[in-house]
């Protein structure tokens, strides 16, 4: 019997990566990631809001936010903390959920059933003398129209977030 194995997959197969530079200190920046009025303030695509943020900042811990659409839909996404070094990385589990927190499948909201029911994000924040370098991994995105659409999403949270650094409310 032959054993046949898949070629290992380049990282930008694997998953979805971004990297940005901010014009704020990493203390700031961690805070506006972490802070859950902090988060309100950018997380979601364009024209979305946040009407709830909870987190749970501890290894273990979970976060439960709630993405209200332009139409007024909500998404629900939670997760738990798996890595917690400050200020230079986080990551946590990624999964669609229902308003109590516990996981749906993507097909709850109408969306591709190709997603896994737990991801995996990384955020790496790098002092840049003042600034702050940004590395995004979302491990587990189904490829195509699913993937594309997720880095759009996170391109438009990720420049709500520096506009949200340089509000007086989020820089403090």
């Amino acid at each position: 019997m032959q054993i046949i194995k898949e070629p290992a997959k380049s990282l930008q197969e694997a998953e979805l990566v971004i990297t940005r530079v901010f014009d704020a200190p990493r203390e700031t920046f961690w805070k506006t990631w972490t802070e859950p009025e902090r988060v309100k303030l950018w997380w979601g695509p364009g024209g979305f809001t946040v009407p709830v943020c909870k987190i749970d900042l501890r290894v273990g811990g979970i976060y439960l936010y709630c993405m209200r659409s332009p139409l007024g839909k909500d998404y629900w996404n939670t997760g738990v903390f798996c890595e917690i070094v400050f200020p230079e990385r986080i990551v946590v589990t990624d999964s669609f959920a229902d308003e109590q927190g516990h996981i749906v499948p993507a097909s709850h909201y109408g969306m591709n059933p190709a997603f896994p029911l737990e991801m995996l994000v990384k955020a790496t924040f790098e002092d840049l003398d003042g600034r702050t370098g940004l590395t995004l991994e979302h491990s587990g995105l189904p490829v195509g129209l699913d993937r594309a659409g997720a880095r759009e999403g996170w391109s438009q949270s990720l420049d709500k977030l520096a506009k949200a650094l340089i509000r007086p409310e989020a820089s403090s």
